[in-house]
């Protein structure tokens, strides 16, 4: 099971909270390949209602919607910054969150970086950390 930011008691309310709130979701990270975990998950959230907007320099159309190569060339509100990057690219994804003023950020799976948590936390987002996003939806739904 993962963690939430900080190694706190897990509190489930944060994830289910951003799970039902948050309703664009910039997913950085996301492939057009549908053998990947970040299609799979971002497909999952389209199907619930979510707006998806990919964001990969390697991708041009993701899931029917336009693809960015950054955050900052994302036009619009993000409500949800969704990464799938190694845990050594994440710090620099959630410094751009921080700097496009995103709600929240939710490191997928396997993603760790406490000291990107921390600056998101100081700047004022929300965070989880190390979860599938995919897996708390479908647990919230229980």
């Amino acid at each position: 099971m993962g963690r939430l930011v900080t190694h706190d008691v897990v509190q489930p309310e944060v994830p289910v909270a951003l799970l039902r709130d948050c309703r664009i979701i910039a997913v950085v990270g996301l492939s057009s390949n549908p053998g990947r975990p970040s299609y799979r998950v971002a497909a999952y959230m389209q199907q619930q209602g979510k707006v998806i907007i990919p964001v990969n320099p390697h991708e041009t159309r993701v899931l029917g919607e336009t693809a960015y190569p950054s955050l900052s060339t994302v036009r619009g509100p993000i409500d949800l910054v969704n990464i799938f990057r190694r845990s050594e690219e994440a710090g620099a994804v959630v410094d751009e969150a921080i700097r496009i003023k995103a709600k929240a950020v939710w490191l997928q799976e396997g993603v760790i970086d406490q000291a990107a948590v921390e600056r998101a936390r100081r700047a004022g987002l929300q965070v989880v950390m190390d979860r599938c996003w995919l897996k708390e939806h479908m647990r919230s739904l229980w």
